[in-house]
């Protein structure tokens, strides 16, 4: 505490946060307070600074501040400035006024502050994790596999913005005499990145690097709940020296903050990731300005289950029923279930249900649900007091409505404090009941059962929604048959999440519009621009011609 005193002054109130960090919840105090950046004394400056705006940390035009709350204590551990749009304004000024720098640099020398940033977030990985975990609630052994993705992310857009200088004057065969045509691809302009909660750093990244790398300069709002990691980041970034204004980070409210990005009339591009709900406002008000944006949305994603992925001749393997329900398992709760992607609807066929709901129901009462920060731990808490209402809310309705509850629906009994959900799983469900069609965002899985393909599908592909969705059997035609029927922009075969950086991410319907990471994630944030050049000196006689005629006669 002295040494951190000599670097970092604190109120008394603050000095009693950390002393309550260091004591509780296995946080790891040193390594957060005393992991030195070359700028800057401690990894607390950076987690406590202010609003990250051309190449600065300065203060927020608003006095307001956002409580961050760990949701595993339900206890206020910080607090981060709640900007404004005057704040907002200032972002995008100095992002404007660096585009034109940054945009005419190669993709060779932009992959090199890429790289940096990877090498940087790659030795920090524990404090970032750790980090992570305190702020939204996901157990520690998953932030910190999001922090590996998030180097890897930008490493990866460090390639394709080398492989961009290559694409560049690419010859165009237009077929016509006389002309020779070629295609550059330009950066979108100032962007706009609005991510959400239940990946702070790692779905920031996802835009963040191939913004970069397409040499935008951005913005980059976070959720109101989870900022402290993208703060931090701010400082990972002006550590590795990237130009000032090239990248600036507000944290604060949607309506505060994140409105006058979207409506800024210097903002090129807006990127949102979120709630179907928001994301259809981000849209209109894009489409008002003819203003580009990307919007990943919600999800309410099926999983098609045939018994012969783990029956064969009527008899139960017991090894593949396993594999099976963990699949099923990771497709509802990871994230705590937190997540827009997870199969949180199962259609199991008739002949495999009995064996299959008694095994989930006995693999889910074994999770260990707690503490976060403690490495065994599997399932953490729901983030936020609003939020573990509305999954509570959605539970009682499924009671409600006539479904059955296999196991769940509550908070653990040993546990008194957080806003924890136990893995809960619902039978006897009808395609009519909410916790069929609405996206909960909890642990909630609900099943029905099928009798054929063609039902199967149809039930499947009957939503609102089309961003994901998983098929289990053994039959290699019939999965092929099933991934074609699907209407989502995912799919997964004998698999539910799994997520790689250079595949697209994206879905269909109300799930969204465009596609993030792999080549996709980078042509969003490019303008493909055609350049056609006359090559003969001939005259081209389209109005003149007549007089020539007459001219001769």
């Amino acid at each position: 505490i002295k040494t951190t005193l000599q670097h970092c002054p604190l109120s008394c109130s603050m000095l009693k946060n950390i002393l309550k960090l260091s004591y509780s919840n296995n946080f790891n105090f040193k390594s957060i307070i005393l992991k030195n950046f070359s700028k800057y004394n401690n990894f607390m400056d950076i987690k406590k600074s202010d609003l990250y705006i051309n190449g600065s940390f300065v203060q927020s035009c608003s006095s307001n501040m956002l409580d961050c709350v760990n949701p595993a204590t339900e206890e206020v551990f910080f607090q981060v400035p709640a900007a404004n749009e005057e704040d907002a304004n200032a972002a995008v000024n100095a992002a404007s006024e660096a585009f034109d720098d940054w945009s005419n640099t190669t993709g060779s020398e932009r992959a090199v502050y890429l790289r940096k940033i990877a090498d940087r977030v790659t030795e920090l990985q524990k404090e970032f994790a750790e980090l992570e975990t305190f702020d939204t609630g996901k157990p520690l052994p998953e932030s910190v596999w999001d922090m590996e993705d998030v180097a890897g992310c930008f490493n990866y857009y460090a390639d394709l913005a080398e492989k961009l200088d290559k694409k560049q004057n690419t010859n165009v065969d237009i077929d016509f005499p006389g002309f020779s045509a070629k295609l550059q691809y330009q950066a979108s302009g100032v962007v706009a990145l609005i991510v959400p909660f239940n990946y702070p750093l790692l779905m920031a990244s996802w835009k963040v690097a191939p913004a970069l790398a397409a040499g935008c300069t951005v913005v980059l709002k976070p959720s109101e709940y989870t900022s402290t990691t993208a703060l931090a980041f701010s400082g990972v970034v002006d550590d590795i020296g990237l130009p000032a204004g090239v990248f600036n980070c507000l944290s604060g409210y949607g309506t505060d903050v994140g409105e006058p990005l979207v409506n800024h009339p210097l903002v090129d591009k807006v990127a949102f990731t979120g709630s179907t709900a928001t994301g259809s406002r981000i849209l209109a008000q894009s489409g008002n300005q003819v203003k580009s944006c990307s919007a990943e949305l919600g999800g309410k994603s099926p999983a098609i289950i045939f018994s012969d992925s783990f029956k064969k001749n009527g008899v139960t393997n017991m090894a593949e029923l396993d594999k099976l329900v963990e699949w099923v398992i990771f497709g509802f709760a990871w994230t705590n279930g937190q997540i827009c992607s997870a199969t949180s609807r199962v259609l199991i066929e008739e002949s495999g249900r009995e064996e299959f709901i008694e095994r989930l129901k006995y693999r889910c009462e074994k999770i260990k649900i707690g503490n976060p920060m403690e490495e065994d731990t599997r399932l953490g808490p729901i983030i936020s007091e609003k939020q573990y209402l509305k999954v509570i809310n959605y539970i009682n309705e499924g009671i409600d409505q006539g479904a059955t509850l296999l196991t769940g629906g509550k908070r653990p009994e040993n546990i008194n404090k957080g806003y924890y959900v136990q893995p809960t799983v619902f039978i006897n469900v009808t395609d009519q009941m909410s916790i069929w069609r609405e996206e909960i965002f909890g642990p909630v899985l609900s099943i029905m059962d099928f009798q054929n393909e063609k039902q199967a599908i149809q039930l499947s592909n009957n939503t609102e929604y089309g961003l994901a969705a998983a098929v289990f059997s053994k039959d290699p035609e019939r999965n092929e048959r099933i991934t074609r029927a699907f209407r989502t922009g995912i799919v997964w075969i004998n698999c539910s999440q799994p997520c790689f950086v250079n595949l697209p991410w994206g879905g269909l319907k109300r799930s969204g519009v465009g596609r993030d990471i792999g080549e996709y994630g980078l042509d969003k944030f490019l303008e493909v621009k055609q350049i056609v050049t006359n090559n003969k000196n001939d005259p081209w006689n389209w109005y003149w011609q007549h007089d020539e005629q007459k001219s001769k006669l």
